[in-house]
């Protein structure tokens, strides 16, 4: 078996040693240009199209991120990145639902909890109490319901917090009301007084977070962006803050990544970024996935992670 590693950031020797310890009877190889030798398998992160276009006998292509966003979308600019009829697999639930866990818990709590609204009276040497919010209508709505979205969401059910769900289809998470479609978007959004993005990043989900969205929110309502830049229209935030109808907002994601030193997002009061730091790849974590779904695969069972193409996830 012959396994190819391309990242274009991640050390490729500690993934080489990684992955042989778990399926030793793999040979796994640095991809460098020219490299075209046979391969069963690929594990790739913004591959260079030289490095999959002709090679349709792989049995399995495995993505080294959260999600395969960037990899659908450098097929679409370079047509024969991916190829055809090879299985797309992403990363499931590999250390990051717990690190979206504490990302969504840690900035839920600091709005709830009125800290950065201290914060600002802090710098302004102001010693005023503010009324706290309650959790009766403090109602929190979670955009992708898929295993990220699941896992913040029982967590905030857990912290008691009134929780809904907004994805493509019905799901069900205990304690969260669930909304799907494009139909049910307003009313899962009507009172909402937070929104948290997980969704995942499709042609039907850019541009979602806009200003008709914010206007089914209650006023003065909250948004912690961690799924994709794409998703929001940053302009209708900037308005929607001035408003005051979106009274604070948190991003780990942008458009454009790095985000440049000129843009507004960073002198803006009522924004806070992290730099795309919501979920790391842990290593660990993601080699026992991709060998799991190897051995899987060569004992002919349906492994777990496969793309969808058509829906994009």
């Amino acid at each position: 078996m012959n396994i190819i590693f391309y990242h274009p950031t991640f050390d490729s020797k500690l993934w080489i040693d990684g992955i042989n310890k778990r399926v030793p009877q793999a040979n796994i190889r640095a991809w460098h240009d020219g490299d075209t030798q046979p391969a069963d398998y690929a594990l790739v992160w913004q591959p260079p199209r030289e490095m999959l276009m002709s090679r349709t006998r792989l049995k399995g292509i495995f993505a080294l991120g959260a999600g395969v966003d960037a990899i659908l979308m450098q097929e679409q600019r370079q047509p024969g990145t991916l190829p055809p009829g090879v299985p797309l697999l992403r990363l499931e639930d590999t250390g990051m639902s717990l690190q979206m866990q504490e990302y969504a818990l840690a900035t839920v709590l600091r709005y709830f909890r009125r800290m950065d609204e201290y914060q600002l009276l802090q710098q302004q040497k102001q010693w005023r109490p503010l009324t706290p919010h309650q959790h009766d209508n403090f109602t929190i709505g979670i955009m992708g319901a898929g295993v990220l979205g699941s896992c913040v969401a029982e967590k905030l059910v857990g912290m008691q917090f009134q929780v809904r769900s907004w994805s493509r289809s019905a799901k069900e998470i205990p304690g969260v009301k669930s909304y799907f479609g494009d139909d049910q978007l307003h009313d899962f959004a009507n009172d909402c007084k937070m929104l948290i993005n997980l969704l995942p990043n499709t042609p039907q989900t850019a541009g979602i977070l806009n200003k008709s969205l914010f206007e089914h929110l209650q006023e003065q309502a909250y948004l912690i962006n961690i799924a994709r830049g794409m998703h929001l229209v940053e302009g209708d935030l900037l308005r929607a803050l001035d408003s005051g109808q979106v009274a604070a907002a948190t991003l780990d994601v942008f458009v454009e990544e790095p985000l440049p030193g000129m843009h507004p997002f960073w002198s803006h009061p009522r924004v806070s970024m992290t730099p795309h730091i919501g979920a790391n790849t842990l290593p660990e974590q993601a080699m026992d996935n991709i060998a799991a779904n190897i051995v899987a695969i060569e004992e002919g069972r349906r492994p777990a992670g496969l793309v969808d193409l058509d829906r994009g996830y």
